[in-house]
């Protein structure tokens, strides 16, 4: 049996650690006190809100796709780790106007501004990681990373939820949630002669940054992932941006009740990833993926079918959930990367193209079922989009297998 390595971090991993949980705290609060914002700028989710809700994502999802395509051209003209601090910068910028907005419709502008940092920290952070251990199975530091995304969102909703109880206005809520995302800022922009090198020294022309992406998008295989993190930020976020709407809604509950929920998903996903990221060698990350989602998928299942008064069968069921869920953003990226030939920092930031829109139209589409149908009905979507997912990778995988019996690597085969 292989000996799993010693993970050992520096100066840039603990600067990501910091930019998960920012960027986290950032996405997640807004979810966490939805119900204070839309009674105080009357959009009341009790009363057909839902909808407006839900949009506030997919509002925050299309500026995050723009920056996506445009991060690859600054991350070549100025570096990853400097446009990393600059965008926690412009999310924090955006979650701060958020907190102080009188209407709906300033809400909705400031968190677009946020999300044009946002999707810079999407599109950059993973790379980072990438490039700072690609000569010691990247896939484990990702996974190990991302869960500091779970311990933000944790964080973020106790603490929210808990201050929301007592009384504290969602403005300061959402302000903390701003400031908090400074710390990583200076991580990354304060100086550093430390032996950590995630940049190239050379700065990248526009042409060749397009060159990486028009190669990757010619490539068949490339789709399938593409696909496949769709469905994972689709999954994920209809379960992290409504499951404290929907305790507080069908169960009663209060803030902290509904934050409560929210931190067992999130708990789940910590111990998910985390325990990837010790534990699954690169080569496992395909049964990693497949066998979370047949899990996530029969899981999920049950949450819709609880009676009102089962709350505490809801939360650990959710905990659950997050341990299947926690892999799959990670571990679909990373198995790419070995899987198609390509530019790998352009691989990370088309694939988060693919999530962050599912996230965004999922959680709005939860909205839309949920005025019609009711939320729980709507939860429905989650295992469908786990199943899709691991039918996706699923397929791959037994290709992979056929390419091995017949002496191929499988890298060679990705051109097609």
């Amino acid at each position: 049996m292989a000996i799993v390595k010693r993970m050992v971090f520096g100066r840039y991993d603990y600067a990501s650690f910091f930019c998960f949980m920012g960027y986290a705290a950032c996405s997640v609060v807004v979810p966490v006190v939805l119900l204070q914002i839309a009674r105080d700028l009357n959009f009341p989710l009790a009363e057909g809100g839902k909808g407006a809700g839900g949009a506030l994502q997919l509002g925050r999802s299309i500026p995050m796709v723009i920056s996506m395509v445009a991060c690859g051209f600054l991350a070549g003209r100025w570096g990853k780790i400097r446009t990393l601090g600059a965008a926690m910068i412009i999310m924090s910028i955006g979650i701060m106007l958020a907190a102080w907005s009188p209407v709906y419709g300033l809400l909705f502008a400031a968190v677009a501004i946020a999300g044009l940092g946002e999707g810079v920290v999407e599109g950059l952070a993973t790379p980072v990681i990438q490039d700072l251990h690609v000569d010691d199975e990247p896939g484990r530091y990702i996974n190990f990373s991302h869960s500091f995304w779970s311990v933000g969102v944790v964080g973020t909703v106790l603490i929210a939820g808990l201050l929301i109880t007592l009384g504290v206005s969602w403005r300061i809520v959402l302000s903390l949630a701003s400031l908090f995302a400074l710390i990583s800022a200076v991580l990354y922009l304060m100086p550093y002669h430390g032996p950590q090198r995630p940049d190239r020294s050379e700065t990248l022309h526009w042409s060749t940054v397009c060159g990486h992406a028009w190669d990757l998008m010619k490539i068949r295989r490339f789709w399938l992932f593409f696909t496949a993190m769709f469905l994972a930020g689709g999954g994920e976020f209809c379960l992290t941006f409504w499951v404290s709407s929907f305790i507080q809604l069908d169960y009663g509950g209060d803030p902290w009740m509904g934050g409560l929920g929210t931190a067992f998903f999130a708990g789940g996903m910590i111990v998910g990833r985390m325990v990837s990221g010790f534990l699954v060698r690169q080569e496992h990350l395909k049964e990693l993926v497949v066998y979370a989602a047949l899990g996530g998928t029969l899981v999920s299942l049950f949450p819709p079918l609880l009676g009102a008064g089962a709350i505490w069968i809801l939360f650990v069921l959710l905990f659950f959930i997050g341990i299947a869920t926690g892999p799959f953003w990670p571990s679909i990226q990373s198995y790419c990367v070995d899987r198609v030939k390509g530019d790998s920092t352009m691989i990370y930031i088309l694939l988060s193209c693919a999530g962050v829109p599912g996230c965004g139209v999922f959680a709005w589409l939860m909205g839309v079922a949920g005025d019609h149908f009711g939320l729980r009905a709507s939860f429905f979507m989650v295992p469908a989009c786990y199943l899709l997912l691991g039918a996706l990778i699923l397929w791959d995988w037994m290709v992979l297998r056929r390419e091995r019996r017949s002496g191929d690597t499988g890298v060679e085969k990705s051109q097609e």
